[in-house]
Order: C-alpha cells, then structure tokens, then sequence
C-alpha cells in the first residue's frame, strides 16, 4: 500500500492522478475528504485529518501494508517558526514511521545541501533539517531536491494580466534552475511504484535549462503575444508584502532568506545531467499553464 499525503495540493493531487490506475492499493491522508472526486473516493482509502497529527499518522500506518509513503510538509504560512513548519510538523510521521516499520519514503524537499548558504535559506533550510529527521528513522528514504518550481509564477497572473509585469527580490540576470510541479510529481510517482530502492540519497531536478527572469519574461512575452517585463523588488518589500497577507514574521523571513540565497547562488551547486534535467520547458509550461491562467483572470474581470 502506498500512502499520499496532502492528496489534494498541487504535486500531491498529480501523485494521486498518476497512481490512481497503478494497480497499488492507496491510503490518503486529507483534512477534507469533500475536496476528492467521487471516483477518487472510491478508489482510495481515505484517513481524515492533518498528517502532523500523532494520532492521524499512526491510524495511516498502523498495518504491515503501508509500506510506502509520499511526503510533503504542507505551507504553514502562520507557523511560528520555519523549524516548526518542517521539523516540528514531521516529528509525529517519524514516530509512527519507526513504529509501523514503514520500508520507504519519498519526500520533496529542495536543493542546497552542501553550500555555503544552506544554513540561512530559510525554508530551504527548514526542508534539509526535515529530511535529515526522516533519513534519522532508519527508513529508505529519497527527498527530491527542486530549485524554485515554474507553478510559482501562475500567483502573478494577475499582476502578469494587469500590470504586464512579475516581480521577485532576485537579480533579474541571475541564471537559475525551474522545475515544473508535474514532472517533480512524475519522479515521485516512479520512485513509490519501485520497491527496488533502499538508503538514503537526493534525487536533484533540475528542469532542462536554467532561466533568468528576464529571459523568462521574454518567453512569456512570445507566449502572450504582449510585452511582459520582470521587476526586481526589495527583500525589505518582498518580506513586508508576506506579512501584509497574513504570514507570520517567521515564516515572512523564511521566505526572504530561500529569496536571498537563491540570489547568492543556491540552486546552482548542483551540475545538470541527462539523469536529473525533467523534460518540461518553461516555454511549454507557459503555454499550458500559464497562459490559460491568465486568460482565465482576463475572462473573469471581463464577467465581473
């Protein structure tokens, strides 16, 4: 049996799509069991509640099945700190983990291990420590090292849609690695369905190039057909903006540090491979995801 956390997030909704036909026995973890289709429902095993519950995880692991596990911290954006959304929120899984003798784990976690800023990544740094809890329980166990993923864009639809611009704290000549959620969800997928796996070890994904944000603002511009420009902001505006929203003063910085050492170099320690280069370009994703996510903010202030 294969267990899925956050089903119905965005890599873990595309987890439960993709081994929905596997043939594989699944067991859910999910706060609201509405979210599921009704055939999802029907095909899975659902245990109602948060996976940081003690009590929750134990139910989701308590037979010899649950052998597998797919694993993501979920954001937490009121977290009080970035080692309680990550560290604190897994301890109750690896408890039951030990208990239950799950065999293996794949989680996602991001790049950056073994740089000079990893220590002051904030929520990068937050992730190394969770997989260093899990590795801790003896499980076989592989965390997908993502750099920023393409998906993050489409929270700028509209500014994309009405200002023709996105902005990040980020150089905006600074090359870096994307990786679309659906093919970090695709390596998960694989990585649950084969048994032949033990250890510990990262499994980077890099996608097929690395990107600035001007070049990026100049494929979205093709893809739009209109001019779309980057704007470089401020660390000091891009934490004010997350605390403006309702995050917490800790987890506002956690962001702005992952920002500020992605700027420094993060994401680029580790060299791209034909093993670890995912098939999805930025110009691809464009044209599948985020234009019609801007179209769609076009058609709805049109009805509006």
């Amino acid at each position: 049996m294969i267990v899925i956390t956050t089903p119905s997030g965005l890599i873990g909704h595309q987890v439960l799509g993709n081994l929905l036909d596997s043939g594989e026995d699944l067991r859910v973890i999910a706060r609201d069991p509405s979210a599921f289709t009704a055939d999802e429902r029907d095909r899975v095993e659902v245990v109602e509640g948060s996976h940081a519950d003690a009590a929750v995880v134990d139910e989701a692991f308590a037979d010899a099945d649950a052998d597998a596990v797919f694993w993501l911290a979920p954001p937490d954006p009121r977290a009080p700190s970035v080692e309680a959304a990550f560290v604190g929120f897994t301890r109750p899984a690896t408890e039951a983990f030990k208990k239950h003798g799950v065999s293996r784990v794949v989680g996602i976690s991001a790049l950056g291990r073994g740089t000079p800023w990893a220590a002051r990544a904030g929520y990068v740094t937050g992730s190394l420590a969770m997989d260093d809890l899990i590795a801790g329980t003896g499980v076989a166990y592989r965390a997908l090292t993502n750099p920023s993923f393409m998906d993050n864009i489409v929270r700028q639809a509209e500014a994309i849609r009405n200002q023709a611009m996105f902005f990040s704290p980020i150089a905006g000549d600074h090359k870096l690695p994307a990786v679309a959620t659906r093919d970090s969800a695709t390596t998960a997928s694989r990585l649950l369905l084969d048994d032949g796996w033990i250890g510990v070890d990262e499994v980077p994904l890099l996608g097929p190039e690395d990107l600035s944000f001007n070049d990026m603002a100049e494929i979205i511009s093709e893809v739009l057909g209109k001019e779309v420009r980057f704007q470089q902001t401020t660390f000091e505006a891009y934490k004010d903006r997350f605390v403006r929203f309702g995050m917490s003063e800790a987890m506002a910085q956690g962001m702005t540090d992952m920002a500020w050492a992605k700027n420094e170099g993060l994401d680029n320690g580790v060299q791209r491979t034909p093993e670890n280069s995912t098939p999805t370009t930025f110009r691809g994703w464009c044209e599948e995801v985020l234009k019609p996510a801007v179209l769609n903010q076009t058609e709805a202030t049109a009805a509006s």
